[in-house]
């Protein structure tokens, strides 16, 4: 009689257990489906954004493609000067600030900042090839819709093998006068010049350009001299190893305005489903981008999640944004909340150099929209 009731009480006992068994592994299962299908969502919004990310820089820059810019022909052209070393070191890698950020006025197209302008041909065919003098710098449409708050002409200067003394000499070029006069002097300079390698020198023209953006027929170019004691020219005037003359203009950025924002962060190794920030790193390189000079990577981040009661509840902006802004039946989206811009170093069409900020390129929060 003992062992009939013991054996009834172990039979309950694995009637009572199995269910439970049963009913853990399932929500195991349910688990890990979860987490399968929210890794699958978030590879995918990855993959989204970075094609995203390549159209609107394009975009932005008002590019129909991305120049055909090679590390070759940027090892020939590209200016080995000071400030261009500044920027590119500045740059190597641009970080997620992951601060309040602001909103240009236009806050869908870059805005330049500093361009950096190289000799070129001079397109009004006014002087006859034997008469040609360096340098003629034509000026970006863009800069003529702009404030200019600094511009410097930047000439190098040959090494020396004794002590000397060079006298520097910027003029401007005009038509001829009756007298003969074809330049009127814009700046001159005295160096004393020890021996060693070569040096940068740079001359405030902010007044040059401003009349040329006034009377652009008056821009025939720039003669440079730097002639020592027994008359050697010592400037650089032709492209030699990245050493030609070449201005550099800064432009007045627009105002802007604050905007702020509340959201989630999240890793790659995170199992939320809620609507978060993930990380992401742009690559140029990867993508075959040898036009950006810098920088070579960005962190630009995206958006990825469910947007459940539970998100509403935590982050009641959301909700109210969402009312405000109805969308639908399918209901709130994960979506950038707010984002920030990211400075760029590049080539544009024309082979220039241009330093610009490309607005709204890095997403500083996410939110249920």
């Amino acid at each position: 009689m003992i062992k009939v009731r013991a054996c009834c009480y172990i039979y309950l006992c694995i009637l009572v257990v199995l269910p439970l068994v049963e009913l853990n592994a399932n929500d195991q299962a349910a688990d890990k489906d979860t987490l399968c299908t929210s890794c699958s969502l978030r590879e995918n919004s990855k993959s989204t954004r970075l094609e995203a990310i390549k159209f609107q820089i394009l975009s932005k820059l008002r590019l129909e493609q991305a120049p055909n810019i090679t590390k070759e022909v940027i090892k020939q052209i590209l200016p080995k000067a000071p400030p261009l070393q500044d920027i590119i070191d500045q740059y190597d890698v641009q970080g997620d600030a992951n601060s309040e950020g602001s909103l240009e006025d236009d806050d869908y197209h870059a805005t330049p900042e500093t361009f950096i302008i190289m000799p070129t041909e001079n397109d009004q065919n006014y002087e006859s090839s034997q008469n040609k003098k360096c340098c003629y710098f034509k000026l970006n449409s863009k800069i003529q819709s702009t404030k200019i708050s600094r511009a410097q002409l930047w000439i190098h200067l040959k090494p020396v093998q004794m002590p000397r003394t060079v006298v520097v000499q910027i003029l401007r070029l005009i038509k001829p006068l009756k007298d003969g006069t074809r330049h009127i002097g814009i700046r001159t300079l005295k160096l004393d010049m020890n021996p060693g390698p070569g040096t940068w020198q740079s001359f405030d023209v902010k007044t040059v350009l401003q009349n040329w953006l006034k009377q652009p027929e008056t821009n025939l170019g720039i003669e440079i001299k730097a002639l020592d004691g027994s008359g050697e020219d010592l400037v650089i005037t032709n492209n030699e190893n990245g050493l030609n003359p070449f201005l550099e203009v800064k432009v007045v950025d627009v105002p802007k305005r604050l905007r702020r924002n509340i959201g989630m962060d999240c890793n790659d190794q995170s199992s939320q489903a809620m609507c978060c920030r993930y990380p992401l790193t742009v690559d140029f390189e990867a993508f075959g981008w040898d036009w950006v000079i810098a920088p070579k990577k960005y962190k630009a981040n995206y958006c990825s999640g469910e947007c459940g009661i539970e998100y509403l509840q935590k982050y009641p902006h959301s909700h109210v944004v969402n009312q405000a802004n109805p969308k639908g039946p399918a209901g709130p989206c994960c979506s950038p909340a707010k984002m920030s811009s990211i400075n760029m170093l590049y080539f544009n069409d024309d082979a220039e150099v241009i330093q610009g900020k490309i607005p709204a390129m890095v997403v500083d929060r996410c939110g249920c929209m």
